[in-house]
């Protein structure tokens, strides 16, 4: 039952990772990464399609083996939070309290982003 748990939801972690594959203001990476581990644990096969796809496979292999987020991924998820910003700002006209909430957590997202590793760490 787990099992099928698991599996259902890695199938809809890969669903919004497709979404966001073509919506700049809505990560991908963070639910390949979620999918990957939803399907370690129920399809060993949808876990290596994940790890081998044209697409995924290069970012989430990164972040499983080195913890790093590619120079391309981290390029986007700033674009994308500085889009989702202004769409955020234009959108909802938000009070002074509520806009400086909004920007520190997408400062401190865009400083995690920031602090991970580009690739493999040299030794």
């Amino acid at each position: 039952m787990l099992k099928s748990l698991y599996f259902v939801f890695g199938l809809f972690f890969v669903g919004l990772a497709f979404v966001g594959a073509f919506l700049p203001i809505m990560p991908s990476t963070i639910f390949v990464i979620f999918a990957a581990a939803c399907f370690a644990r129920s399809s060993p096969q949808f876990e290596a399609w994940l790890l081998e796809h044209k697409q995924f496979g290069p970012s989430l292999v990164a972040w499983r083996e080195h913890g790093a987020i590619l120079p391309s991924a981290k390029v986007l998820a700033i674009c994308g939070m500085i889009f989702g910003y202004g769409l955020f700002w234009l959108g909802a006209q938000p009070g002074i309290y509520l806009a400086l909430a909004v920007a520190a957590f997408f400062i401190g997202s865009a400083v995690y982003v920031l602090s991970r590793p580009s690739g493999p760490r040299q030794t």
